[in-house]
């Protein structure tokens, strides 16, 4: 590759990061033909401008305003852990009669979690939960509807939170592309995100759920505050401390 500057450099581990989901120090430093160290360091300044988040052995993309993962990569990643966390999630139904499931991976093995051996009311944005449940019998499907995002498969805009802002349901299933203590949750799009915040208003109760990587995460915008949550789902790959800290402000908090 020669010779490059630290921002050429740095450009490039974006990049890749961006297009394959995760980076390696060591294949990192063999490609850019500098020393461990040095990606090193440039890992520390990217995560720094929130661009990267340090892993064991390298890093991964931060969603932003500019970057977003698609629901088929989601698809892909973490699915152990998303099935899981899903199959505990489904389980904290208990006796709601209508539910609010959010776009996303996650919330998709939600809906497929789901029981079909009594009546329920499913609202959704996303064509993919809505495609999945509308053929159970005992379920009812309402899509909520406006502008669809290709990435996401998911409707957004005011024709979207006009709908929504006409419901109450007893529970909302949110995913996130970010949670932390200090800024609560948050994703990359304006436009979902009112979305999400118009669906924890709506909602008597409302679950998050999220693999271990979306905690300390920020993205551009901010639809409700960790205090706003009855109950977080993640697994037992985030610390029973950082759990604990993330239960102070008032959810429960659930590690499958």
């Amino acid at each position: 590759m020669g010779a490059r500057t630290a921002e050429e450099r740095r450009r490039e581990i974006v990049r890749v990061a961006r297009a394959t989901g995760s980076v390696d120090v060591t294949a990192l430093a063999a490609d850019l033909g500098v020393a461990k160290e040095t990606v090193r360091r440039d890992l520390r300044a990217l995560e720094d401008h929130g661009l990267v988040r340090r892993t064991h052995g390298g890093a991964c993309p931060v969603e932003s305003a500019g970057f977003e993962t698609t629901l088929a990569h989601r698809a892909t990643s973490h699915v152990p852990e998303k099935r899981r966390i899903a199959a505990a999630a489904a389980e904290l139904l208990g006796d709601a009669e209508t539910v609010f499931v959010d776009e996303g991976f996650t919330p998709q093995l939600i809906a497929a979690a789901l029981p079909t051996d009594r009546p329920l009311t499913v609202v959704t944005a996303s064509l993919p939960v809505a495609g999945a449940l509308a053929g159970s019998g005992n379920v009812s499907v309402l899509l909520l509807g406006g502008r669809v995002r290709p990435g996401t498969l998911a409707t957004v805009d005011h024709w979207t939170t006009k709908m929504l802002a006409g419901f109450v349901v007893d529970l909302a299933y949110l995913g996130a592309n970010g949670i932390s203590r200090e800024y609560g949750l948050t994703t990359p799009d304006p436009a979902v995100g009112e979305v999400k915040a118009q669906a924890v208003r709506a909602a008597r109760r409302t679950v998050f759920v999220g693999v271990h990587t979306k905690f300390g995460a920020v993205g551009f915008c901010r639809f409700a505050e960790v205090g706003a949550l009855d109950t977080i789902v993640t697994s037992t790959l985030l610390p029973a401390a950082e759990a604990h800290r993330y239960a102070l402000l008032g959810p429960q908090v659930v590690r499958v």
